[in-house]
């Protein structure tokens, strides 16, 4: 019998195989079992070739619909992609299975081991490495940074180099209305880049970067065609990628030796401030590929304040980065769309979670260093710990003290009496936080650093990852 592409294309458009099988065969107890193999095959060239099935037979259109007897023409497959190629021809070799025209059964058969085979020694050819990871957030409080703004003590290149950099930062402008709904001034992103990029290069620098080439949008794209040179002892870093939504910014930097083996940029931004949708809070994530390892990093502000109506808005904010949240899936529909499905997931910035406590009470604690009996009271710690946003979420041991809020330029704390001056409750907190969510990460250091250009203080976290890559 005799199979037309154009009767493919109509059988298989109807939703299943089945339509065409009843053609075939009258008594549906005659109906083969195949016929379930078939179908499930025809859903792998949707979802593996990302092409409807219209798209995959339009070769067979040009083709004047020639017929096809006992498998895919060679003549119609020239046109098709290796792997769609392979997909079809199984495809085409189930259906002469259940019609009973494939009198060499014992070939068929052989098919679907030879491609398990293969798949096995694909697994075997991978090997895994570690590679150190440092992750940074700032609240910069609206503030420009100076020129000779020094880094060092929060990056530690010197003593603590790793291979990947990525940097939150948080109200690089103030947070008022020409900001957050007026069109968007990346200077200010260009300059901590550029800061950023001096630090970790240790060069001194002499001027800011004028064309804003890493701070421009981006969707999903390949990385810059250009050649990134080590530098003697192979330390220099190259920007992958950098992006600002109102006052948050992200940028992250890699060894060069790695910048050929990113893949798969991609960005995802979520505004839930103002309205529940502008950019004065919410995140910007982005996702890449470290060989064949998948990464997602989320830069956030979250709703701030200290009373309870603040701390669900918190848990509401989370839930909508989590939710809203989607990446492409990719050519081949087989890459992580949503946060959690990455490999490695680390969560960054200012998530403003405070301290259930009276401020007279949280001074108190702080001046005798008892981070534990204030952590016990810690928001987002009850919130780890009970599971409810951040379930499988996981943070290392605070050994630090709060991270806000700080007098200007100051090692001082606001203190309750100039909180009754400003009419707001603004008591010592750990707002700045790193999380991160999964296996193959291990935290090696937690800490903050003592820059006192704002009210808040960075914190860092150094992580090993597990990497996995081709032999």
């Amino acid at each position: 019998m005799h199979l037309c592409y154009a009767n493919l294309q109509t059988q298989f458009n109807a939703g299943t195989i089945d339509i065409y099988v009843k053609g075939v065969y009258e008594n549906d107890k005659d109906r083969p079992p195949l016929s379930r193999q078939v179908t499930g095959q025809l859903r792998c060239v949707q979802i593996t070739t990302g092409m409807t099935l219209d798209n995959n037979f339009s070769l067979a259109r040009k083709a004047q619909y020639q017929c096809l007897e006992h498998g895919v023409q060679p003549k119609i497959m020239q046109g098709f992609k290796l792997k769609e190629s392979k997909i079809l021809r199984k495809i085409s070799l189930s259906i002469d299975n259940f019609k009973g025209e494939n009198k060499n059964s014992s070939e068929a058969k052989r098919e679907t081991p030879s491609l398990n085979q293969a798949s096995a020694n694909s697994t075997r050819s991978f090997y895994h490495q570690t590679k150190k990871i440092f992750v940074g957030s700032w609240n910069i409080g609206g503030i420009t940074p100076p020129k000779n703004l020094d880094m060092e003590d929060w990056l530690d290149t010197e003593n603590n180099s790793a291979d990947i950099y990525v940097l939150g930062f948080q109200e690089i402008v103030p947070l008022n209305a020409a900001n957050v709904l007026g069109p968007q001034n990346r200077k200010i992103s260009m300059k901590w880049n550029s800061l950023v990029g001096a630090a970790l290069n240790n060069r001194i620098l002499t001027k800011v970067v004028e064309e804003d080439k890493i701070a421009e949008p981006q969707k999903v794209y390949p990385l810059k065609e250009h050649i990134c040179l080590e530098s003697e002892h192979g330390q220099d870093f190259q920007c992958i990628i950098s992006r600002k939504m109102v006052g948050m910014f992200i940028t992250i930097w890699v060894r060069c030796d790695l910048y050929q083996s990113i893949r798969h940029l991609s960005v995802s931004s979520v505004g839930c401030g103002i309205m529940g949708c502008l950019g004065n809070k919410g995140s910007i994530s982005i996702r890449f590929y470290l060989h064949e390892t998948s990464f997602c990093f989320i830069c956030s502000h979250l709703a701030s304040g200290g009373k309870e109506v603040d701390r669900r808005q918190r848990n509401v904010n989370a839930t909508d980065i989590l939710s809203r949240t989607i990446f492409p899936a990719g050519p081949l529909h087989d890459m992580p769309q949503k946060i959690i499905d990455h490999d490695r997931v680390v969560w960054l910035g200012d998530l403003n979670y405070r301290i259930y406590m009276p401020d007279s009470t949280t001074q108190s604690l702080i001046k005798r260093r008892e981070w534990e009996t204030l952590l016990k009271h810690d928001q987002l710690k009850m919130e780890l710990t009970e599971g409810h946003v951040f379930q499988g979420w996981h943070e290392g041991a605070i050994e630090f003290p709060p991270t806000y809020k700080y007098l200007p330029n100051s090692k001082d704390y606001l203190s309750c009496d100039q909180q009754k001056i400003s009419k707001k409750r603004r008591a010592p907190a750990w707002c700045d936080r790193i999380i991160w969510f999964g296996k193959g990460m291990k935290q090696t250091q937690y800490n903050r650093s003592e820059s006192k250009l704002s009210d808040h203080r960075p914190v860092l976290a150094i992580f090993t990852a597990d990497i996995k890559r081709k032999e």
